[in-house]
């Protein structure tokens, strides 16, 4: 008994310390560092670097595009281990209330974080905890038919979104502006359209994240050799990484990532693959796991309460709080205000740290 309750609740360390430094980017752009970043480096050899931390206007892929999709496959990977501890402990229907209890709370929180945003009551579904809510319901629904079938679904979400597109606008389905599928349905559900064309709908093509996420979750818990589970990840995740580049350079799809097209889906899936796998190579399979990997795993811990406290409170109070330090000690001995902002945002990125490290340290645990 003692070896089973073991067994169930071991965690990969590895997906710990991946999520944690998914986590930790998100909240170092909610305390401005991306931002001010951007400002100081701005006509230097680093601000090429400095528009990697923003996402692609349009038809293009850069870096920070990857975080949603790292966030969304993440949290598919976590599925089944999750779900194999609720089931050591309770019934099949109680896992499920708990599902629908979360991606309920994951909507509400998505919706509630656009009032803050605009300071006042709104109703726009853009936020990536909502597309979270309608993955997550989707990769639970099938998570138990075998991968292949699994695999094949989302296939088809992508080829559904390739022809939703493609039926809406024949001429022109992946033009940039408001004369798309996707803005089609903002207005239906939302009577607005968003400025930066980002859409609703994301989360149908999007839930291939979180669908592959469970399959490599499934792989990982499965009895397979270390080598045995790397191999579908190298294999399968540079396949769908070239496919997706190919669509774009052939002129097939762009990949947009404000619009999820499946090029997009398909590029960004694929380097979350082959991240998982470096992940999983370079910490669990050769034992590394040094202390200093903790600095990240500790923000994965608490990652939906960090990520709203950092985007709320976090945003709107620590900043000007670290600015009466930061600025009252530096700006008098000639700092300038470009340098003493990217300090400040570093000083209220340590805070949102450390209070993940404190929640750690204590145990305390926000659960969604």
């Amino acid at each position: 008994m003692s070896q089973l309750s073991d067994n169930v609740s071991k965690r990969l360390f590895s997906l710990d310390v991946f999520r944690g430094l998914t986590m930790f980017l998100l909240i170092a752009e909610a305390a401005g560092f991306h931002h001010n970043f951007t400002e100081l480096t701005d006509g230097t050899v680093f601000s090429g670097l400095a528009h990697q931390l923003h996402h692609h206007p349009w038809n293009g892929l850069r870096f920070w595009d990857l975080i949603q999709p790292f966030f969304m496959f993440i949290v598919g990977v976590a599925m089944p281990f999750s779900l194999r501890k609720r089931l050591a402990s309770g019934s099949r229907s109680e896992a499920t209330r708990h599902i629908f209890k979360r991606c309920f709370l994951l909507f509400a929180f998505g919706a509630l974080l656009h009032c803050v945003y605009s300071h006042e009551l709104v109703w726009e579904l853009w936020n990536v905890l909502v597309q979270l809510a309608f993955t997550i319901l989707i990769a639970y629904a099938i998570m138990n038919l075998p991968n292949k079938t699994q695999i094949g679904i989302s296939v088809g979400l992508l080829v559904l979104t390739e022809i939703l597109y493609r039926a809406y606008n024949p001429e022109a389905p992946y033009v940039q502006g408001h004369d798309s599928f996707g803005s089609y349905i903002d207005m239906l559900v939302m009577g607005k359209v968003n400025n930066g064309y980002w859409v609703f709908v994301n989360f149908i093509p999007t839930a291939a994240h979180t669908i592959w996420g469970v399959v490599c979750g499934r792989i990982l818990l499965s009895d397979a050799s270390p080598k045995e589970k790397l191999r579908p990840f190298l294999i399968w995740g540079a396949a769908i990484l070239i496919l997706g580049f190919a669509m774009d350079l052939l002129n097939i799809t762009p990949i947009i990532k404000r619009i999820a097209t499946t090029s997009f889906t398909l590029a960004s899936g694929g380097i979350a693959i082959l991240t998982l796998a470096l992940f999983y190579w370079a910490i669990d399979v050769k034992n590394n796991h040094n202390k200093w990997l903790k600095i990240f795993s500790v923000v994965g811990t608490n990652s939906i309460f960090i990520y709203l406290f950092a985007e709320t409170v976090g945003a709107q109070w620590f900043r000007d709080f670290g600015k009466i330090w930061t600025e009252g000690l530096l700006a008098p001995i000639g700092v300038s205000e470009k340098v003493i902002m990217v300090i400040n945002a570093l000083f209220v990125l340590f805070i949102f740290w450390y209070i993940t490290y404190f929640l750690d340290k204590k145990r305390v645990y926000f659960k969604v």
